[in-house]
């Protein structure tokens, strides 16, 4: 994980992947978790996402982990929320009600650390991550989370018309990471309108991954 490239986005404000909104895909398809209110979702790579803010006004507890300390300083104060800032081994830990934001190396968030979820939303963590970086996030986040069941929002596009991120991660690459651990099922697949950053055609792929019994 690249720790410059992502500081300096957010300090040059470079932030297109930050969304204006709720993701859509979010408010669709979050009711296939069947999670009671009160459950406890966390969120990899979760930056400033509205995805947070959406989930607390559901009545939902929010767990994150964010590489950049900047994102999560103007994530509370958009929600006009003061933090209590503790260290937790080596990374920050960010707390108010109903919220814990972990702040550092996502690989440094054990699951002591991190505490029992009840679902993972996965918009932007494994997108965001290189090739030879995605098979070890997946091991770990299902490792840390004990195989909570995961809404996961994907793209698949043509990766030799354009790199990432947002990478491109294939059906059979979900599969890949997943079916040993997991049901998979595909909830919806749609075209990116004008294509993703306007440069090729893309599909957004949602999934809902249940833990094998």
């Amino acid at each position: 994980m690249d720790k410059n490239f992502w500081r300096q986005k957010w300090k040059n404000n470079k932030i297109a992947f930050h969304k204006s909104e709720a993701n859509p895909f979010l408010v669709q398809h979050f009711k296939e978790l069947s999670l009671e209110k009160g459950s406890r979702v966390f969120v990899p790579l979760c930056g400033k996402t509205l995805d947070i803010a959406w989930l607390l006004a559901h009545g939902y507890r929010v767990a994150g982990a964010e590489l950049v300390e900047m994102a999560i300083e103007q994530l509370f104060t958009e929600l006009g929320v003061d933090p209590t800032i503790s260290k937790a081994d080596d990374v920050k830990h960010y707390s108010a009600e109903n919220i814990d934001i972990f702040v550092g190396n996502i690989f440094d968030v054990s699951s002591t650390i991190l505490g029992p979820v009840s679902a993972i939303y996965d918009r932007a963590a494994l997108v965001a991550l290189p090739d030879d970086m995605r098979k070890r996030y997946t091991a770990h986040l299902t490792k840390i989370t004990n195989n909570a069941p995961q809404l996961l929002v994907s793209f698949d596009y043509d990766q030799t018309i354009m790199n990432g991120p947002p990478f491109s991660v294939s059906n059979e690459e979900v599969t890949q990471h997943y079916g040993n651990s997991y049901n998979l099922t595909l909830l919806s697949s749609t075209d990116i309108p004008g294509g993703l950053k306007g440069r090729c055609a893309a599909k957004t792929n949602v999934w809902l991954l249940q833990a094998q019994v």
